[in-house]
């Protein structure tokens, strides 16, 4: 067994064949919060499909240049990685990886392949992520820093040179 979190680890574009997988992967990131429902297991699942379908709606109309990339390891789909590259910054559009594939190191390994080619650029990496999500604790380690609120979100930018600006440009 490799040390490396990446070994055996590529990414492919999204196909519609892999929305079934990643309706699952989006109610994985959200098990914990809908549980404190009173909902019955078909009412989550149907709100839960429900909010992946909109999100994914979301990111494909706001995000059209967007790599939609698929995580496997070993063949097998264990998360996404949406990137969005923009003539002056590189967009972390979303992160997530299947619960039996968390805190191994394979999301702050890609994330730092990201942050190296922000470097190779100069260009800055940004990600909005929710105030109380646990990975905020590993974009603060690799650099990020909050720039800016926007209801439940921070955005988060890292700089090549370790600054960081004020303001969201794209």
């Amino acid at each position: 067994m490799s040390d490396d979190p990446l070994a055996g680890v590529a990414l492919r574009p999204i196909g519609d064949d892999d929305l079934p997988f990643l309706a699952r992967l989006y109610a994985s990131t959200r098990a914990e919060e809908v549980a404190r429902t009173p909902w019955s297991d078909d009412e989550k699942a149907a709100f839960l499909q429900w909010q992946f379908e909109a999100q994914h709606a979301h990111y494909q109309e706001h995000y059209p240049t967007c790599s939609f990339d698929l995580v496997e390891r070993r063949g097998e789909p264990v998360g996404r990685f949406y990137v969005d590259r923009w003539e002056k910054e590189i967009r972390l559009v979303d992160i997530a990886l299947l619960p039996e594939a968390r805190g191994g190191g394979l999301g702050g390994a890609l994330i730092r392949r990201l942050l190296a080619e922000g470097r190779e650029t100069c260009k800055p990496v940004s990600i909005h992520v929710e105030y109380d999500n646990p990975a905020l604790s590993l974009y603060r380690r690799l650099g990020f820093r909050h720039v800016d609120s926007n209801g439940i979100y921070y955005l988060m930018r890292w700089q090549p040179d370790g600054e960081a600006p004020a303001t969201e440009e794209r």
